[in-house]
């Protein structure tokens, strides 16, 4: 009998937890957010335990108004560090886990992230990734001299240019192109130069970029969008999905969709990693487990719930909160706001009960149980087509983090499911991906 498939794993190190009430837990440190030790510590435990990668989500401004009214002092997701310059810190203080953050396409411009992803590539010794998003919120354009944010159309087709830039520029330099030959006085062969010259609808790029390739040849590219257009992008240039179904069947229509897709532009299916988002709540005994939840979900304020439901489902204020959800109007994030209403008319949620499903998980699907019921669960999504590995969102860090690891990690290697030591020191090999081809 063939070894059972082993699972990729990645850390989301976002805010405090993705519970919405988890800066209120007593053992989660309130202001952690803003203290590098507090990151370090969570990717240190990360690389103890052989994760892939620890994994920082990001936008670009406080993403939230203050609807309903009252809520928005109440919200945590308003003071965090930088992730690119978080990244170059865990980068020197760690030595294999995978370091993977946020970089928005529409308020930055291709050189930008293509030489600092590059750096933190060489300063990490080839451990870096981008995780491509296009932003989508008004906040965030009115942070760079707009009043508006582009529109749905335009901010994909800028992605999908601007990520065809960076690899180009990516690929400026071949691997042996620097010889600093100090006796001829050659410092480079400009035979192995490559200047991207690129020229496009939204960007003329001379290049090339003044930095040498990198360890992984190019830092790995996580994409998270699950619209049409963020599925060719991912198709086209990720090595890593990051996911966000909640049903079996749907992950697996998204799995089978993706994979295609990579095919019909030229790859492997095995190129194209998909590691779906999952909270956990584990304890020795489900009662054990259940009862964590129920500890963070009295945490939540009302004014919060509502808020959390906000830009996916709009303004519920007028609407009985132990009432049917109705649909959404005008989201800002359509992917995940057809997610949620899907979910909420299958298990005929209230409004109350979709919003405290939401914040248990900040809209992502949660698992609750015993170590062998997560198990279970994470088994039957990999042997039916459905993902590769996951990406774990921890309910609280540092406890919700250190639960998986103590409980459900060592029945998953028990199971043959997950590494003892990592296969190589860069994030690409770990990942299990082909090394690039220079040419």
């Amino acid at each position: 009998m063939a070894d059972p498939r082993q699972m990729k794993l990645g850390l989301s190190l976002r805010y405090l937890g993705y519970h919405m009430a988890a800066w209120r837990h007593p053992d989660v440190p309130a202001d952690g957010a803003i203290h590098f030790d507090y990151f370090l510590k969570s990717a240190r435990k990360a690389e103890a335990a052989r994760f892939d990668m620890v994994f920082f989500a990001d936008g670009i401004g406080v993403r939230a108004d203050d609807k309903p009214e009252g809520s928005l002092c109440r919200d945590m997701k308003n003071a965090e560090l930088e992730p690119l310059t978080l990244l170059a810190a865990l980068g020197a203080c760690t030595s294999h886990v995978g370091l993977v953050a946020t970089a928005s396409t529409t308020y930055n411009e291709p050189f930008h992230i293509a030489r600092k992803f590059a750096s933190i590539d060489h300063i990490s010794g080839g451990r870096a990734g981008w995780n491509v998003v296009t932003s989508w919120s008004e906040q965030e354009a009115w942070n760079f001299n707009r009043d508006a944010h582009l529109g749905y159309e335009e901010r994909y087709e800028r992605a999908l240019e601007f990520v065809e830039v960076v690899t180009k520029l990516w690929d400026s330099w071949e691997p042996d192109a620097f010889i600093r030959d100090k006796a001829s006085g050659v410092f480079y062969d400009p035979a192995k130069l490559h200047v991207p010259h690129h020229v496009g609808k939204h960007f003329k790029v001379r290049g090339p970029l003044n930095s040498a390739r990198t360890p992984q040849g190019r830092p790995v590219i996580v994409q998270a969008g699950a619209s049409e257009q963020g599925r060719e992008i991912a198709a086209r240039y990720a090595d890593v999905i990051y996911s966000a179904p909640h049903a079996l069947d749907a992950a697996k229509a998204f799995y089978a969709d993706l994979k295609a897709r990579a095919v019909r532009h030229g790859r492997r299916p095995e190129d194209l990693l998909i590691l779906p988002g999952i909270t956990t709540y584990v304890g020795h005994t489900r009662e054990e487990a259940a009862e964590k939840l129920a500890f963070l979900q009295r945490l939540i304020h009302p004014l919060t719930g509502l808020a959390t439901l906000y830009n996916h489902m709009g303004d519920l204020r007028d609407h009985d909160l132990d009432g049917p959800v109705p649909p959404p109007v005008n989201p800002s994030m359509r992917s995940m706001a057809a997610d949620l209403y899907k979910v909420a008319q299958t298990e005929n949620l209230t409004i109350r009960q979709l919003y405290e499903r939401a914040a248990a998980g900040n809209g992502g699907r949660i698992l609750v149980g015993t170590p062998n019921e997560i198990a279970d669960d994470m088994e039957r999504w990999m042997d039916e087509g459905a993902a590769d590995g996951f990406n774990l969102c921890p309910a609280t860090v540092p406890p919700g983090v250190d639960d998986f690891i103590e409980l459900v990690l060592p029945e998953l290697r028990r199971r043959g499911r997950f590494r003892q030591a990592y296969e190589g020191r860069t994030l690409r090999e770990n990942l299990g991906l082909l090394p690039l081809d220079p040419s």
